[in-house]
């Protein structure tokens, strides 16, 4: 019997991969999701990062059985040529479906209320401190306090961007503005732009954003040569001025993490005042105003510009070890170069991921980030439910000869620091000359 279906070769998929053109397979069948980007709610880069191929492990990974019903209206007509799953990914889908069933990606616990709680006692403690006491020792750990409840702050926003945390979707958005752009002053849609594009291309150097620190950091000497950017799209320049920062990257690694908050406010307010596409763009700008206001008036109101100093020092560097933890999680890791591969992409999750071993009480502080292999393969998943899973994902991971790599938290600190000073190593070598500058000369001078 003659098949009436009409079909693509993987070749004819992989042209149609550019903006104004972006094709996807889905289980087979090809839909057109060009017109797609601009609603998108995960936004426009995991389109435009998986373009051109079958995508059906990243679909399940990332949308709910209720996305499946919307996919009809950008059916082309075509069915992918010698479509075929593999083995693993026949296994991790079947772990979906089952952890579907028993009702894992809806049962969120009370982490979330717990969070709230705790927030709220941070902030009182924090405010009560600055107004109420006149102790220059209250006053700086009120700081600390600060720091901790952006730490708490961060946590809800991930989660919140990765799944539902309340009972509505207007109620979630209103959670992330208060707790992201309002107490912390980090744009959510600038956190789920970048968030989501870590998460479908997990350590590549020119699509992940979370591995692009140029000037002050790299992973890989493979920044020495000034690759381009995906995410940022430009050019990530391995100059002089990055080739002597990058030469101490291991000594200045956590001075630079307590200060690494003035880049997220920075790249909120570039992202929200640039051309790009951004959802709800006045309630994300109102929210940012929100913070610029109470957090400066907070602080004038210590007594002098010595404890206003170290207040904010005191809570940046507290919340400073959130982003540290941020970068355990896969500095260390396999790297790549290129887009995503979709038939490697359960192995490039869990090839550039690391977990960190701690006990249960414990897990308020990791925020889930613990078990960042369970977290890339079911994003979904509350992070209530990630210890829950983590034996299962073992399990399949050693049935397929993937990696799952786990440490303790002082080691994944050790292994950071190893990486970045292989590459900083590197960086010194003067046989691989670049520009230099008056800095350079002077510092590496002899005699």
């Amino acid at each position: 019997m003659v098949d009436s279906k009409k079909h693509i070769s993987q070749q004819d998929l992989k042209g149609h991969n550019k903006p104004g053109d972006l094709w996807i397979s889905v289980q087979g069948k090809v839909y057109n999701v060009t017109d797609w980007t601009k609603h998108h709610p995960g936004g426009d880069l995991p389109l435009l990062s998986l373009a051109g191929q079958d995508v059906t492990d990243a679909f399940v990974a990332y949308h709910p059985g209720a996305a499946w019903q919307y996919l009809d209206k950008f059916f082309t007509g075509y069915y992918l040529e010698d479509y075929t799953v593999s083995e693993a990914s026949k296994d991790y889908r079947k772990l979906v479906a089952e952890f579907s069933k028993m009702g894992l990606f809806e049962k969120k616990g009370h982490c979330a209320l717990y969070t709230f709680v705790f927030m709220a006692m941070l902030f009182a403690v924090s405010i009560y401190g600055v107004f109420c006491s006149d102790s220059t020792w209250v006053h700086l750990c009120s700081g600390g306090l600060m720091g901790l409840l952006w730490i708490q702050s961060g946590w809800i926003g991930h989660d919140s961007g990765h799944y539902q945390v309340m009972s509505s979707r207007g109620i979630n958005r209103i959670v992330q503005v208060l707790t992201g752009n309002c107490l912390a002053g980090i744009s959510i849609a600038w956190w789920k732009r970048n968030h989501n594009a870590h998460h479908i291309a997990c350590n590549s150097l020119d699509f992940d954003p979370d591995l692009q620190h140029m000037p002050f950091f790299v992973v890989s000497s493979k920044f020495f040569n000034s690759i381009t950017s995906c995410y940022y799209e430009r050019k990530l320049h391995f100059d002089s001025v990055a080739r002597f920062l990058v030469s101490y990257q291991h000594w200045t690694f956590y001075p630079v993490m307590c200060l690494a908050r003035i880049n997220l406010f920075a790249q909120s307010f570039l992202l929200l005042l640039s051309k790009k596409n951004v959802p709800n763009r006045v309630q994300e700008i109102f929210g940012i105003l929100v913070f610029w206001i109470w957090y400066p008036l907070l602080i004038s109101c210590l007594p002098n510009w010595g404890e206003r100093v170290m207040f904010i020092v005191a809570s940046f560097s507290v919340t400073g070890i959130q982003h540290v933890q941020f970068c355990l999680n896969h500095f260390s890791s396999n790297v790549y170069v290129g887009p995503p591969c979709s038939n490697d992409w359960f192995r490039k999750q869990t090839q550039g991921t690391l977990n960190i071993k701690c006990s249960s009480w414990m897990d308020w502080f990791h925020g889930g980030l613990q078990f960042q292999v369970e977290h890339h393969l079911f994003p979904r998943l509350p992070r209530c439910n990630l210890r829950k899973v983590s034996p299962f994902v073992v399990e399949l991971c050693k049935k397929h000869n993937l990696p799952y790599n786990i440490v303790s938290f002082w080691k994944s600190n050790a292994m950071t620091v190893e990486t970045l000073q292989a590459a900083a190593l590197q960086a010194r070598d003067l046989s691989r000359p670049v520009p230099r500058n008056l800095v350079w000369e002077a510092v590496n001078t002899h005699g």
